[in-house]
Formats: C-alpha cells, structure tokens, sequence
C-alpha cells in the first residue's frame, strides 16, 4: 500500500491534485490531505481522506502531518519572501519522515526565467537537489485562471490590458496541472526528473479575440508601455509595490519566459491539454446565472 499526501489540499491546485489522486484510483483512505485549517476540507474526511494539521510555518506541525507518507506532492507556497524557508521545513521533514518521492510544483524554467517569482521556485529546486530524496519537479507555466477569472472585468471595461509587448503565454488550467501531479505522484517511475508544463500559446490578442468570441462582447486588447502600465494599476487603487510586482510579470512574458513547445504536459495527461477557447467557455458557462 502506498500512501500519497498533498499539502495545500484546501487550496485551489492542492484540492484539485486531491480529486485527480480519487479519480485516477488511489483509495481515500490511501489519500493524506495536508491543510492549515482541517475544518476546511471536512467534505473529504467525510469521503474517506485522511486530513492532517500541517503548516509550511511551523516545523512543529509537519512530524505527524507526514508520519507514513510513502509519495509528497508540495504545492508550493503563496507567501511570495518567505516561500524558500517554507518548503525547506517541509522538505527536511519529508525526509526525516523517508519520503519515498517528492513532487514540486515549480515555474516554467525557473533557474533561467527572468520572472520576478523564479528566484524563489530555483532555490527551492536547489534545496531539493541537496536533500537527498527523489524528487520530481514540476515546472508549471501560467493559469488560464490569471485570465478567465477575469472575464467579468474584461467584458465590463471592454479591454484587456497588459504589457506583454505582444509576447505569447503557454498556459494550461488548474486542473491539468493538479492531473499532471497526480500522475507524477502515482507513476512507478523512480527516477528523479524535471518536466517544464503548459498547454497552448497565446498572445493578449487572441486572448480578446477569443473573450470576444465566446461571450458576444466585444473585447479588444490595449497594450501599453510598461511604466505606463504600472502608472495604470496605481491608479486602479495598486499600492506602488504591486504594481510594480504585477508590470514585472508582464515584462517576463515579453521576454518569453512563460513560452514553451515543451508536450510534458500533454505527455503526462496522456491527452492533448485544455485550450484557450475551451478554458474561457467553460469560465463563461460558470459564470452565467442558475436556470
């Protein structure tokens, strides 16, 4: 028997990869749902999953939350400054547990990426390289959810706007990439390896035209010059920082850092990966009030 855990299981990829575990056939009870707050997730525990107390903050935790785990998918960490010392706790722990195998989820070419959030995922990739355990790395490219999460306020403003300078994103959904994991954490496969994951390019131009087109707004993309993009955000209520941080994002995509041919995603789904028009249809759908 071999037990599989997920921390940030009451978060959206970690709830997901919990799901993908179930429906590709891991048993419940085989299944550890790691979260800060159990409450949260009391629908699996009533389904059979065991949840356990763990938190990236408080290396205390970790012991019991890991105690038997054979397979560890770390989904990593949303505090952006205090990521690398987060996932080492964990790491440390997974191997003094004797973690069989630990799945990371990364950004897309994270030791070479100029994007502001690669720093931390490369150091974290570094502390799993010394750790001694096997380990795969999961390098996720970006979520068509940073865009169809959105579709309200592009429909409501008819614009999308960026500065990407016309540069492509591969991206896939939450749900491809939490499937990717599963496989990763349920194939037999020993080895440590890194995949680079994303599904199909696009740029903010065929973002708009496909809104356009599955909504029946009219959307239009309005690219601009990075400073005066950030300009923008501020204006839109962003404090001077986030700003920044979110013009820095659009930056590395202008510089191709989320652009891929990588099919490790297709490869490990074992199907081609969701795409753009299908991602905004199925967020258009969502959205759209009850019967």
């Amino acid at each position: 028997m071999t037990t599989y855990a997920v921390t940030a299981a009451s978060g959206h990829l970690g709830r997901l990869a919990v799901e993908a575990l179930l429906a590709r056939g891991a048993a419940p009870a085989d299944v550890v749902a790691i979260v800060r707050t159990p409450a949260k997730v009391a629908d699996l525990a009533d389904r059979g999953v065991v949840v356990r107390a763990g938190d990236y903050s408080d290396p205390a935790s970790l012991p019991a939350a890991l105690a038997g785990v054979d397979r560890l998918l770390l989904v990593s960490g949303s505090e952006v400054g205090q990521r690398v010392a987060q996932h080492a706790n964990v790491v440390e722990a997974a191997r003094a547990a004797g973690v069989q195998r630990l799945v990371y989820t990364s950004l897309l070419r994270a030791s070479t990426s100029g994007s502001p959030l690669a720093p931390e995922h490369a150091a974290t990739e570094e502390v799993l390289a010394a750790s001694g355990l096997t380990t795969v790395v999961l390098r996720n490219s970006w979520y068509f959810e940073n865009y169809t999460g959105r579709l309200a306020e592009y429909t409501g403003s008819g614009a999308v706007l960026g500065a990407t300078g016309g540069g492509k994103v591969s991206a896939a959904t939450r749900a491809d990439y939490a499937e990717a994991a599963a496989v990763a954490l349920l194939s037999e496969d020993g080895t440590s390896r890194t995949y680079e994951l994303a599904g199909p390019a696009f740029d903010f131009d065929e973002l708009a035209a496909t809104i356009t087109e599955v909504t029946g707004t009219t959307v239009v993309s309005r690219d601009l010059p990075g400073e005066e993009y950030e300009q923008t955000l501020r204006g839109f209520g962003l404090d001077a920082g986030t700003a920044a941080f979110v013009a820095g994002l659009d930056a590395s995509i202008a510089r191709g850092d989320l652009l891929t041919d990588s099919d490790d995603l297709a490869g490990l789904l074992g199907r081609p990966a969701t795409t753009l028009r299908e991602a905004v249809r199925a967020a258009h759908e969502a959205a759209r009030p009850a019967a």
